[in-house]
């Protein structure tokens, strides 16, 4: 297959038509090479447009929706970017092509390792796989300009918001267990003050370690 071919009919007919205008998602998408990033037997509809999976309930985000998600985290070429639930790490990839470092967290061993060799293999050198839990984020290197979760969650938790730099944006499809429809969020910080707007309408599968709080009934 030739996947460059590929890739390109994924920007021109997928990524542009989803309304995407950023010069660098567009490039950058258009340049990872994201059939490496699935296991060797699903390469042949990496390019898709829907959520590939990795195996344990795990998936590569649909890249149209990718490319919105980073669209509307308005990422520059000075920011430092974290990026929660990686997977095999073809988000951090795509972000290490318009930032300045990443810092990318993975809960699962078996993939944090895959992506990191990835990092490797591509001569990727701005982006550092982390393996910890995905709801704790990665205060180490806080704070950081914008966050971005490669996968829905039922709620942001606070201590991540905690990361987020002055002005930072934080982008993510929070989808509560009661709503019938998840939604692309941006979240920015201005002092003790988080903003959050609402996209557009979104659903991917979610990111483990996300569950939202019962609330106590009496």
């Amino acid at each position: 297959m030739d996947y460059q071919a590929v890739r390109q009919n994924m920007v021109e007919h997928q990524i542009r038509p989803n309304r995407v205008t950023d010069a660098g998602v567009i490039a950058a998408m258009a340049e990872v090479p994201r059939e490496m990033f699935v296991p060797e037997e699903v390469a042949s509809i990496a390019y898709v447009d829907e959520a590939a999976p990795l195996g344990n309930n795990r998936y590569l985000m649909e890249p149209s929706l990718l490319a919105r998600i980073l669209q509307g985290a308005k990422i520059s070429s000075d920011d430092v970017v974290l990026s929660i639930g990686c997977g095999t790490g073809y988000a951090a990839a795509i972000l290490a092509k318009v930032a300045k470092a990443v810092v990318a967290v993975e809960v699962s061993s078996e993939l944090a390792e895959k992506a990191s060799a990835l990092m490797v293999e591509l001569g990727i050198d701005n982006a550092v796989v982390i393996e910890d839990t995905l709801a704790d984020g990665y205060a180490k290197q806080a704070p950081y300009d914008a966050i971005v979760f490669c996968g829905a969650v039922e709620e942001v938790p606070d201590v991540v918001l905690d990361q987020l730099a002055e002005g930072g944006r934080l982008v993510s499809v929070v989808a509560p267990p009661d709503a019938a429809m998840g939604k692309a969020v941006v979240m920015q910080k201005f002092g003790e003050t988080v903003s959050s707007v609402d996209l557009f309408d979104a659903g991917t599968p979610l990111l483990p370690g996300f569950s939202k709080a019962k609330a106590f009934e009496f």
